[in-house]
């Protein structure tokens, strides 16, 4: 497969845009530990010191490619149904961070968020608060779905099974080296009769925890706000 250096450099243009870009495909190819300047440089098919006329620091391109993150979740439409419009970002932003897993833990951490950022949560907000929530009933709904969202990403990113293709081998490995019924009578019950069902897929718990917080919340809402 051809690389950015095999020549295309010599045709596209370096910008910030592209060097964020090229952040990415590093970060999701390597994680965050793979993220130099150097392997960016490389990439990119330029010199090091090629980056800095567009970045000043790795912090800096840290900020970015978080802010293009935040960018490919779909953004919660404020004058709509709320409830609809939380599923949808929520589903958008799970599937999001199943594309770029090291994003998880950086997406709360940044000190300065970019305008994809920033439009985002601003757009979030702005749906609680037109669906009558109070100003403190959105930051605990908020907090809540984000820690929902972001946490089920971080245990769907860890787990050694990854699609319903997989749980058969990995459960019954798991099985025969470390289940013992007479120990583990509940652990073997749950396996057996849950998760080597044929079909399952750790991914459709997602949707039904979902719906429990949103219920939680719709009845959160006073009945004339929510009217």
């Amino acid at each position: 497969m051809k690389s950015v250096g095999d020549g295309q450099a010599d045709r596209v243009p370096l910008s910030r845009d592209r060097v964020l870009s090229g952040a990415i495909a590093v970060t999701d190819a390597g994680g965050l530990g793979s993220l130099t300047i150097r392997s960016l440089a490389n990439e990119l098919g330029v010199k090091p010191m090629s980056v800095y006329h567009y970045v000043a620091n790795k912090d800096e391109i840290l900020d970015g490619i978080v802010d293009l993150v935040f960018g490919e979740i779909d953004l919660p439409v404020v004058d709509g149904d709320w409830r609809a419009e939380m599923q949808r970002r929520a589903n958008s932003a799970r599937r999001v961070l199943s594309s770029h897993p090291w994003a998880i833990a950086l997406l709360q951490s940044r000190i300065n968020p970019g305008p994809a950022t920033l439009r985002h949560h601003n757009a979030v907000i702005g749906t609680l608060r037109a669906a009558g929530f109070s100003v403190e009933l959105t930051a605990h709904a908020f907090a809540l779905i984000d820690s929902y969202v972001y946490g089920f990403a971080l245990s769907e990113a860890a787990l050694p099974i990854h699609g319903p293709d997989s749980v058969a081998d990995v459960a019954e490995s798991m099985m025969q080296q470390l289940f013992s019924p007479d120990e583990y009578p509940h652990l073997v019950e749950f396996t057996t009769e849950h998760v080597m069902r044929p079909g399952y897929n750790f991914g459709d718990e997602f949707d039904f925890g979902l719906r429990l917080i949103l219920d939680a919340l719709a009845r959160s809402v006073p009945p004339a706000a929510a009217a």
